[in-house]
């Protein structure tokens, strides 16, 4: 880590009481605080869950719309054959519509977009892609709504701050809730939207304490630890 990245990261250290945990809005006032960075922070929220990720009726997963967007131009790449799905790709904003050129392109590398959004159709040979777009999150899936004739609808969604989460092999969870320079009540709003997301996204199957740990932090900056126990779906 660079100097002056050390120094600002000691300088947010001592703003924060490691000793206790934060209610939402507390937090947000705590990073409110920490020194700037040269560039503009994205806010983060991470979970540690009480599940066996190995467990696949344990699986965590979901979607969740930000009230007021995640401050990222987000680029979406749909697979759809020639007509009106395609069509109606392109008219809501996507960046690459198409389908077998598409295809080709991701078989040989390319992943230069965040979201991938397939219709029905599309799929059956889009699935093949599973081994490249797998492993970066990016394979569309039903659950998540990136896998339908509404092309349209599924574009916009996604354009409008509609974010992905899912647990990794560690049992966390990590989600953009907006970027540094939103309004407090903002990031407070994004934040409880994902909160509550994830704690509803439960599975039956785990047992004892869902959210073990809650966190907020921007890209440079320490963790605040949140108090989850404000949230009554908890």
């Amino acid at each position: 880590m660079p100097k002056e990245g050390s120094k600002r990261y000691r300088k947010a250290a001592e703003l924060v009481d490691k000793s206790k945990t934060y209610v939402l809005k507390s937090a947000i006032e705590v990073l409110a605080k920490f020194p700037k960075a040269k560039f503009v922070e994205t806010v983060d929220i991470a979970f540690r869950l009480g599940v066996d990720p190995k467990q696949s009726d344990q699986m965590v997963r979901g979607t969740v719309p930000l009230p007021h967007g995640s401050g990222k131009v987000v680029r979406v790449l749909v697979f759809a054959k020639p007509g009106p799905g395609a069509d109606a790709a392109t008219a809501a904003g996507a960046e690459y519509v198409g389908f077998e050129e598409m295809i080709k392109k991701c078989v040989e590398g390319w992943t230069d977009f965040d979201v991938a959004i397939a219709t029905p159709e599309a799929m059956l040979e889009v699935r093949k892609l599973g081994k490249v777009l797998g492993p970066r999150g990016l394979m569309p899936n039903p659950k998540t709504g990136t896998v339908t004739d509404d092309t349209a609808k599924a574009v916009k969604e996604v354009k409008a701050g509609r974010v992905e989460f899912k647990i990794d092999k560690a049992g966390n969870i990590h989600v953009p809730v907006g970027k540094a320079n939103f309004k407090p009540d903002q990031i407070e709003e994004n934040a409880r939207a994902v909160i509550e997301a994830v704690a509803k996204a439960k599975p039956a199957a785990a047992k004892g304490t869902f959210l073990q740990s809650c966190t907020l932090s921007t890209t440079m900056s320490p963790p605040v630890r949140i108090d989850v126990r404000e949230f009554a779906s908890v």
